[in-house]
């Protein structure tokens, strides 16, 4: 299990980490979401040791997290970094050693993890004959292949297409469900609301979001309607506690409420005129409440 404990970080006048505590038990994911400089990677650099915290500590299974534990990370940088001029297997094999993996372990899994996230070449390719999202595979390859039982991800689906961010997803889930560790940083709320157990936001270093997703979710309120009725657009906008209302394609209206005690005076109206094929009160998404707190000023 990771802890992190009260850590703050100062440059200067700054403080870009300000009392920052959670915990990941094996075999859970805990996303790390804010808006860019909100202290996610300086957070990720505290934990392993890149950067010195002012306070706090970081405790793995109960000790200091320290360089005798480097072995069992996984990192990925923010920004990525691999030797244009080395083969894919190479490459794979002098990472795996740096982590205390032989050469003999590393080789054999290489077919599997290439086919895994289906990279397109050849094991003795040099990088720099591959495309820049094949180059990103063997990056996420390089994190992965020793099977880390602590993996931390600084924004893993930059760049990549929405197949290749399934297939990297699925990895995710896989190696937590053998007991990995998981945090990762994303802007992409949809990924962090499929695959986290736990999340976290930052603002200005703070946290200002910690729980499940889908109790953060709950603690907004359900303020948002989707609805198939004979109510117009019209008569839905009209009713007292509606911020907005949304006429889909398929003739939804999608509605949002300042006040959700507003869907039941939604759905009694509705309901005046019959069988109503849809009626679903739902709380905000993710993304609306990450837009909701980043756009929220510190007290």
């Amino acid at each position: 299990m990771l802890e992190v404990k009260d850590l703050v970080k100062t440059f200067g006048n700054y403080t870009a980490v300000d009392h920052v505590s959670f915990q990941i038990p094996d075999g859970k994911i805990m996303g790390l979401i804010g808006q860019n400089g909100a202290g996610k990677t300086t957070t990720f650099r505290l934990i392993l040791d890149f950067l010195t915290q002012d306070q706090g500590e970081v405790l793995w299974n109960g000790h200091h997290l320290g360089e005798k534990d480097y072995d069992i990370i996984g990192y990925l940088p923010e920004e990525r970094g691999l030797y244009p001029k080395v083969t894919i297997q190479d490459q794979l094999v002098y990472f795996a050693e740096l982590r205390g993996k032989s050469k003999k372990e590393i080789e054999p899994k290489i077919d599997f993890w290439m086919g895994k996230f289906q990279v397109k070449g050849k094991k003795t390719d040099k990088v720099k004959s591959l495309s820049k999202g094949n180059q990103q595979k063997v990056q996420l390859i390089a994190t992965l292949i020793h099977e880390p039982k602590l993996i931390i991800l600084d924004e893993p689906f930059s760049g990549l297409d929405p197949v290749n961010a399934e297939l990297l997803k699925d990895g995710i889930i896989e190696l937590k469900e053998k007991g990995s560790c998981v945090i990762f940083s994303s802007h992409n709320m949809d990924n962090v609301e499929k695959i986290c157990d736990h999340l976290i936001m930052l603002r200005n270093g703070k946290m200002v979001l910690d729980g499940k997703v889908h109790e953060i979710r709950e603690s907004f309120g359900r303020t948002k309607v989707f609805l198939e009725s004979d109510l117009t657009q019209q008569d839905v906008a009209e009713i007292e506690g509606v911020k907005n209302v949304t006429l889909h394609e398929d003739q939804t209206l999608e509605v949002t409420l300042e006040d959700p005690e507003a869907g039941k005076e939604i759905f009694t109206r509705a309901t005046q005129f019959g069988y109503i094929p849809m009626f679903n009160q739902q709380p905000p998404t993710l993304e609306e409440i990450f837009k909701m707190k980043a756009g929220e000023m510190d007290a």
